[in-house]
């Protein structure tokens, strides 16, 4: 592939190799790359957020479409290269940083922000709770991860995939898998397959949790131990809130008996609203 020998002399001119610890696999398919870029719906309209640039694959087409875009780059040498490339624009901005860590509320402070990037696999679960608390501005993610990940992320009830993950983020987000990426798309590539999820976040949860520190701990304490009931798993979070646990399950509808993998949305709110004292 000529875009794969590309990236390797890229590296190579600039004396970089790819870092593990910052779980660097470049994305060096330029029709995976365009395929994101019109999955986001990028526009001269659009303030976009990449996440991980790298090598630029998605920052060409990114900065020939959006009317103002962000690269959040944690590599060093990464982010002065981007600098360079693309100093002569006025519309592109180089943070470097871990974008876990940096304020992106000062950032980046438009009121509509789509974001969209390879995220690093080791740590894309973590960067999805971050735009969750910045989903009143951040509105849009169309970003790629480990398939597995993205099938977590899409999962329903009584699937194997339906986990803790699924059920908080899905409470603030309708998450497509919008395509399956294959690992020859990288440099080097990485084990797994990846795939891309388009995540459309709601301002308000999309359903009536209640307190929503207390929907987490119960999402949490339902599926901490997977095939335990309901009256095993939380049994000891009802005695530390004084309620009776059957009695709570009865009032929102839900068996004691049920497994969490069986809960859909609702359900759990329902039970975290009940089991609030």
């Amino acid at each position: 592939m000529g875009a794969r020998r590309e990236a390797r002399e890229a590296l190579a001119a600039a004396g970089l190799r790819p870092r593990k610890r910052w779980g660097q696999h470049f994305l060096c398919d330029p029709a995976v790359a365009h395929r994101i870029v019109e999955t986001a719906e990028v526009g001269p309209r659009t303030v976009a957020l990449e996440i991980g640039p790298g090598l630029g694959a998605l920052t060409d087409e990114l900065a020939g479409r959006a009317g103002r875009l962000y690269l959040v780059e944690i590599d060093p040498a990464l982010a002065a290269r981007l600098a360079a490339r693309y100093g002569g624009n006025p519309r592109v901005r180089v943070i470097e940083g871990d974008v876990l860590a940096l304020p992106l509320e000062t950032l980046v402070t438009e009121p509509r922000v789509t974001v969209i990037g390879n995220l690093p696999y080791n740590i894309a679960i973590p960067i999805l709770f971050r735009l969750r608390e910045q989903r009143a501005r951040m509105s849009r993610a169309v970003v790629m991860l480990q398939r597995e990940v993205g099938d977590r992320l899409v999962a329903r009830p009584g699937t194997p995939d339906y986990g803790v993950t699924t059920v908080l983020l899905q409470a603030f987000a309708d998450v497509r898998l919008a395509f399956r990426v294959s690992r020859r798309s990288f440099l080097p590539p990485p084990r797994v397959e990846s795939a891309v999820v388009d995540v459309r976040w709601s301002a308000a949860p999309r359903i009536d949790l209640g307190d929503e520190e207390a929907f987490r701990e119960v999402v949490r304490g339902s599926f901490g131990q997977r095939r335990k009931m309901l009256r095993n798993a939380l049994a000891a979070l009802a005695r530390r809130r004084g309620v009776d646990l059957e009695l709570a399950c009865a009032r929102a509808g839900v068996a004691s008996s049920a497994r969490a993998e069986t809960l859909d949305l609702d359900a759990f709110a329902r039970l975290a609203r009940a089991l609030t004292p």
